[in-house]
């Protein structure tokens, strides 16, 4: 697979679609690989005549890790995504992201807006105070340490799923044994437990980025379940509200993940920005 580089940092990417055609770039969440942007959603997407790019955070799947005590900023992963466009040879591209992938989405807007069509921010926030607050179930799948797998994996599999339970879409259900299986594939792939702390902690860092959001002239859709419990709704709210012309869409039953059956709710949205941007 092709590898962007970001000074000493290399990306991890790969592209659905014709490369000659106009560009949709996917950002996923906090300690996620890329592959939680399915092949599948990838090929859909691609399916309505976009070129699809979706890449590894640093810290994250086969991208670079990084060590104890190093940090970066949610201003570096932005840079990031923004290499992935120059590797492959991208000016402009429509961007999207889910959770941290949309914090990334609105630094990259703001910090690069020569780069962007339009945005698609996804169960993320502005990070202002009140919009970052999970509830006390949810909270926990961030902070509470999962069974060592190389101990005893099917404890590790089984912890797995209880959290994307704990997190997912009350009214969109993942089909029997696709969260177990998820979880195997991702730890067989590249498994980096100590990433998110450094990730979160570059989201705290980067603060509130109301005013910097209320600067952007960019064509932008919200997309927020009215169900989650990690990033709640507030969060969406905020960031319509911050972004001048934003369009919000709040979808009953659905929480914080990408399960099959909101497919093309997702790609709605995200061609909902596409469209807004002529």
């Amino acid at each position: 697979m092709p590898r962007a580089k970001n000074g000493a940092v290399e990306i991890e990417y790969e592209s659905f679609g014709d490369a000659a055609a106009q560009a949709i770039l996917l950002i996923n969440g906090l300690g996620s690989q890329m592959t939680r942007w399915p092949g599948e959603f990838c090929r859909q997407l691609a399916a309505h005549g976009y070129r699809v790019l979706r890449f590894d955070n640093r810290d994250t799947g086969l991208s670079t890790w990084f060590q104890p005590g190093e940090s970066y900023s949610l201003s570096d992963m932005a840079a990031d995504a923004v290499a992935v466009l120059d590797a492959a040879g991208i000016a402009k591209a429509h961007v999207a992201g889910v959770s941290m992938g949309g914090m990334i989405t609105q630094a990259v807007a703001i910090e690069h807006p020569d780069r962007v069509l339009s945005i698609t921010s996804i169960m993320s926030a502005t990070g202002a105070p009140g919009t970052l607050d999970p509830t006390p179930e949810a909270g926990a799948v961030l902070t509470v340490a999962p069974p060592d797998p190389t101990a005893d994996f099917e404890a590790f599999l089984d912890f797995q799923v209880a959290n994307a339970l704990v997190i997912g879409s009350p009214a969109y259900p993942w089909p029997e044994g696709a969260l177990r299986q998820r979880a195997a594939d991702e730890y067989a792939r590249a498994y980096n437990p100590t990433g998110s702390a450094r990730q979160m902690g570059a989201i705290r860092a980067d603060g509130d980025r109301t005013e910097r959001l209320r600067k952007l002239s960019v064509p932008a859709v919200v997309l927020h379940g009215a169900d989650d419990p990690l990033v709640r709704l507030v969060g969406g709210e905020a960031t319509a509200a911050a972004i001048a012309g934003a369009e919000l869409r709040v979808i009953p039953g659905m929480g914080h993940d990408v399960p099959p059956s909101l497919y093309d709710t997702f790609v709605s949205a995200i061609l909902a920005a596409v469209d807004r941007a002529g």
